[in-house]
């Protein structure tokens, strides 16, 4: 793959801000320092760099793809309240995948799990409101 500036700020983009950022985000961050660059290049460059493995595409249904630095095998939850995105670890699947195999002979190769529900922040505002509402 040939060299690209574009790229390498990109990259250095997802890498700095570990919120799982959207094409916009990076391209609104990236635009305060290289106001030159282009969204259809962000977009491009972040494509490429999921295609070639150097970052994780998140594909959020109803809703903008997210991308994240780290490529090993982990999960996601998404807050149904506030929109953020956070890593999981959960063993239970590789647990789950040697059961596949066992049963079925099926290789997994991976997964694709996206975790809704509410985040603890927004469960703690929730709890308040409520609390507020009953005084």
């Amino acid at each position: 793959m040939k060299y690209s500036r574009q790229r390498e700020l990109v990259l250095e983009t997802v890498r700095k801000y570990p919120v799982h950022p959207t094409a916009d985000f990076v391209y609104t961050h990236l635009r305060e320092e290289h106001p030159n660059i282009s969204l259809g290049t962000v977009y491009r460059n972040l494509n490429l760099l999921a295609e070639l493995g150097l970052i994780h595409k998140i594909a959020i249904p109803n809703g903008s793809d997210r991308f994240d630095f780290r490529t090993d095998e982990h999960y996601h939850m998404i807050c149904n309240k506030c929109g953020q995105v956070f890593d999981a670890e959960l063993s239970i699947l590789r647990e789950l995948d040697t059961q596949i195999e066992k049963a079925t002979g099926f290789l997994v190769t991976g997964h694709d799990l996206i975790i809704n529900g509410i985040c603890s922040h927004c469960k703690t505002q929730q709890n308040l409101t409520k609390e507020r509402g009953n005084e």
